[in-house]
């Protein structure tokens, strides 16, 4: 291996160097996401870098983003050199296909980020939702009682009132209708 290495041009053994050291840092990264340590942070002279690119939306310089570029970068300007192109080529062609890879690690992350649900409710979804009655509801807006409704994939039980002439007792199948406040809905009873 020595006299392999011996053997490259200086270019050459800038590349390797490259790709070798930001290959295991990278392997590293995706060994800490897959056991558990997902959050990889590192101080640097030159900033922060933050790995865990969920928080904040789209970041193009972070720490993942650079090891990506730098992985890249030095494994195609080993290929280009190996291939006979020329230094200058080698190095064009490496830096154009590390700030692909840049990009890319970058967009996957902001998508992968709006993918995510905050868990949040947003009581819009609640519209057209059909639940039962938990806590009976008073004719009229009378009283306030409750129902449960899954909403965002998850059952929540939330106020309801009803503009219907009758009380909606315990079990009865209603629809939302309206939102009337942040956490109130508007209730009907569906027909039979």
């Amino acid at each position: 291996m020595n006299s392999f290495f011996e053997d490259l041009s200086t270019l050459e053994q800038t590349f390797w160097v490259i790709a070798l050291i930001a290959s295991a840092v990278l392997v590293i990264i995706f060994g800490a996401t897959f056991i558990g340590g997902g959050d990889v942070d590192a101080d640097t002279d030159i900033g922060d870098f933050d790995s865990d690119d969920g928080g904040s939306g789209y970041q193009f310089f972070t720490f993942k983003n650079v090891v990506a570029f730098f992985t890249i970068f030095g494994w195609t300007g080993v290929t280009c050199l190996d291939n006979g192109f020329s230094n200058g080529v080698s190095i064009l062609i490496a830096a154009i296909a590390g700030l692909i890879m840049m990009v890319l690690t970058s967009l996957l992350f902001f998508w992968m980020n709006k993918l995510a649900q905050s868990g949040t409710l947003n009581m819009k979804n609640a519209i057209g939702v059909i639940g039962e009655v938990y806590l009976p509801i008073g004719a009229n807006r009378s009283s306030i009682g409750k129902v449960q409704i899954k909403v965002q994939g998850s059952l929540r039980e939330l106020e309801a009132i009803t503009d219907s002439d009758i009380k909606l007792a315990t079990s009865t199948i209603v629809k939302v209708t309206a939102i009337v406040s942040d956490e109130l809905l508007l209730v009907e009873k569906l027909a039979n």
